[in-house]
């Protein structure tokens, strides 16, 4: 499935503070905890807690947060389907980096252990 670029676009101005909630409504509802989702976001993105909570009071959007993110060099083996699409064929890097952590919190939220998510 390819991407269109208004759809980039439209992941590129999305704001993590809007996301972040629904992924801490996702892994609580499923059993999970946020220190866990911090500990995933941290290990692809290199933001520890405070790190993410100033950047969600100042509102970045997914393009600015994945400009400061020192990205994980293990993200690459970050394999198969969200959102309807397979994250190792994504051609926009950005959206490919979104679709990471949409994967990982995904993971979480299923029940996947942290050593398998934390490839």
């Amino acid at each position: 499935m390819k991407t269109t670029e208004a759809h980039n676009k439209k992941i590129a101005e999305m704001k993590l503070s809007s996301v972040f909630p629904h992924y801490i409504t996702k892994v609580e509802k499923k059993g999970r905890s946020i220190e866990e989702l911090y500990q995933v976001i941290e290990w692809l993105t290199g933001f520890d807690q405070n790190d993410i909570e100033k950047l969600i009071e100042e509102k970045v959007t997914f393009e600015t947060f994945f400009d400061r993110a020192t990205l994980n060099p293990n993200a690459h083996l970050i394999k198969g389907v969200i959102c309807g699409y397979r994250v190792e064929e994504l051609e926009n890097p950005l959206t490919q980096k979104v679709r990471y952590l949409d994967k990982l919190v995904d993971e979480l939220a299923k029940g996947k252990k942290m050593e398998k998510i934390l490839r």
